[in-house]
């Protein structure tokens, strides 16, 4: 008895009622389950030179890493999980102005935690496989682990028409899967259409830049490679490349 009461007292303290920082709270732990599956699914893939995993694997690993971060937060926050999603709905008139840089942050930050985790937790595979080293390009890379680098031959149009096409295809493929006036998907499956279109996307328009489409995502962890050693060149144009 006494333990059921003190248990009631901790939840009652613990509870959160200001709707924001709920939401704030289940956008953090769904980016974070988003990122810890996608980077991890990358990581396994070049530490183990392929023996591990490969691109199909380590796109499937980011599929459904957005299946389970949509089943995560989408009943409190939306799970919008991309700053590019959050956008649209602004301009959609669907999500407040005012929330926007607020998500945004809490999405960044999410993303770059969530390297920091997955880098501790490859960390023995990182070092071995680049041998000691933390390179941002040459055979034994492994900045893409982290984010995404576009293809020797892209052009910087090129590279930025992908990144709008690709980006296109999914706000406009979640807006038709979510829209109720639409041919509905069925109610709680939602998550799992996007994570399809995720794949489709990433299989078919991901071999000039690595499909980053989310801004958070790319620019999180990049920060975090940064701050931990790869250097400045993961944020410079190198040989007609960004």
């Amino acid at each position: 008895m006494g333990t059921s009461s003190f248990l009631k007292r901790a939840q009652a303290l613990l509870r959160i009622r200001n709707q924001l920082v709920r939401e704030c709270l289940a956008e953090l732990l769904a980016v974070l389950v988003l990122m810890l599956i996608t980077l991890s699914g990358s990581a396994q893939m070049v530490t183990s030179s392929g023996t591990k995993g490969n691109i199909l694997t380590a796109y499937l690993a980011g599929a459904l890493a957005v299946m389970v971060a949509i089943y995560t937060a989408g009943g409190v926050s939306g799970a919008h999980l991309n700053p590019a999603f959050s956008l649209a709905l602004c301009l959609l008139e669907r999500f407040p102005w005012w929330k926007f840089p607020i998500f945004v942050a809490v999405q960044t930050s999410g993303a770059f935690v969530s390297a920091a985790a997955v880098y501790a937790l490859y960390y023995d595979a990182i070092r071995h496989y680049g041998n000691g080293t933390l390179a941002t390009s040459g055979p034994w890379e492994t900045a893409s682990i982290f984010a995404t680098y576009p293809a020797d031959y892209l052009s910087l149009s090129n590279g930025f028409l992908d990144q709008v096409m690709g980006t296109g295809l999914l706000i406009v493929g979640i807006l038709a899967i979510t829209d109720a006036r639409n041919k509905g998907v069925p109610r709680g499956l939602e998550p799992v259409a996007v994570a399809l279109l995720v794949l489709a996307i990433e299989v078919s328009v991901g071999s000039n830049c690595g499909c980053p489409m989310n801004p958070a995502r790319d620019f999180g962890p990049r920060l975090f490679t940064y701050v931990a050693g790869w250097g400045a060149e993961v944020f410079r144009w190198v040989k007609g490349r960004g």
